[in-house]
């Protein structure tokens, strides 16, 4: 095809099977390509996503698969894709919008805060509609590409937003985004794109929408998490059980919105102590927002204050001693666990 673009690798362009082993990234792609194959109204729109084959080659053989009609390139103009991407959804097709990087959704806050957010409400019109794109920082973006927006929309109706931090969850996940009736927003950590995997599921693998998942069973502390700060929790837990015999539960969000309140208060009713830890600034943040809702549905189970570990209030630094001092990390998380332990 003319324009296309050849990856010399066929597997690129085809369905992998069931079990075989993947990155982050390339479960995002499996997941978009099987929803493509199963209903002809989803597309993809975005920048770079057809020819080039995305800024991470996430959509790398989608145009030589699907045409151009259905991996439309666009201009750099997020506000006019994301408009265009809205009307279609509107009129019965299921638009995968793509965000060269999350940051500059921004550019399209109007069309989705107060258009798609708000329709299903003003008069019963579903927009189902994914916008997507990598977030988060430790790749040394600077201030315009490392950014984790999700506290923006936390507080818009009518947005749902998913934030996988595993290759199963974010093939499932992305599936059940293009499902939806309305606007998904589904935030891709790019530090976790190729040095994270997993295996394909058998089956359609899909993976709720509003149900968090228990990474780690654990009896004396909670951490609640998401995104790439998952595996930093991980990782603490071993180095404290370790060299501290703390045992701790670690709770995967996997949807911010809606979160699931369930999952979060029988945890932390177990252990009666609680970190909500993230990768965002911590003022006006998700987790603040969990910490809240901790605090009065496990009050009389709670042995200590519940505490934040997120990033200072400033933009994330491009220097890259000033963005590791920047961003939580295993060892000051292990320091902020010992303290709220002791309580």
């Amino acid at each position: 095809m003319s324009g296309s673009i050849h990856t010399g690798d066929k597997s690129r362009e085809e369905p992998l099977a069931a079990g075989s082993e993947v990155t982050f990234l390339e479960a995002i792609r499996q997941g978009l390509m099987r929803e493509m194959d199963a209903a002809e109204e989803v597309f993809l729109i975005g920048e770079d996503i057809g020819t080039y084959g995305g800024a991470f080659r996430l959509t790398a053989g989608f145009l030589d698969r699907y045409g151009s009609a259905r991996v439309i390139d666009t201009p750099i103009a997020e506000s006019g894709f994301v408009g265009c991407a809205i009307g279609a959804a509107m009129m019965g097709m299921r638009p995968v919008v793509e965000l060269q990087f999350i940051d500059f959704i921004a550019c399209a806050f109007n069309q989705i805060v107060n258009f798609a957010g708000k329709n299903h409400y003003r008069w019963g019109q579903s927009v189902p509609l994914v916008v997507r794109g990598p977030c988060g920082g430790n790749v040394h973006g600077s201030a315009f590409h490392s950014q984790n927006p999700e506290g923006y929309f936390l507080h818009a109706p009518g947005l749902k937003i998913v934030t996988p931090a595993t290759a199963e969850d974010a093939f499932g996940l992305i599936r059940s985004a293009v499902r939806d009736p309305n606007p998904v927003l589904f935030f891709e950590h790019k530090f976790l794109y190729r040095r994270i995997k997993g295996r394909l599921p058998q089956g359609e693998g899909l993976v709720p929408i509003g149900r968090a998942r228990l990474a780690r069973e654990g009896r004396d502390l909670s951490v609640i998490t998401y995104g790439a700060m998952l595996h930093t929790a991980l990782e603490a837990a071993e180095k404290l059980a370790a060299e501290e015999g703390i045992d701790l539960e670690v709770v995967d969000l996997r949807t911010l919105k809606p979160l699931d309140d369930e999952t979060i208060s029988g945890s932390v009713k177990k252990t009666g102590r609680a970190l909500v830890l993230s990768e965002e600034q911590q003022t006006g943040s998700v987790a603040g927002e969990v910490a809240a809702r901790i605090a009065d549905s496990c009050f009389a189970w709670l042995d200590g204050p519940v505490q934040r570990f997120c990033c200072p209030d400033t933009p994330v630094p491009y220097s890259p001693p000033l963005e590791e001092h920047y961003l939580p990390n295993v060892e000051r998380l292990c320091e902020r666990v010992k303290r709220l332990a002791s309580f």
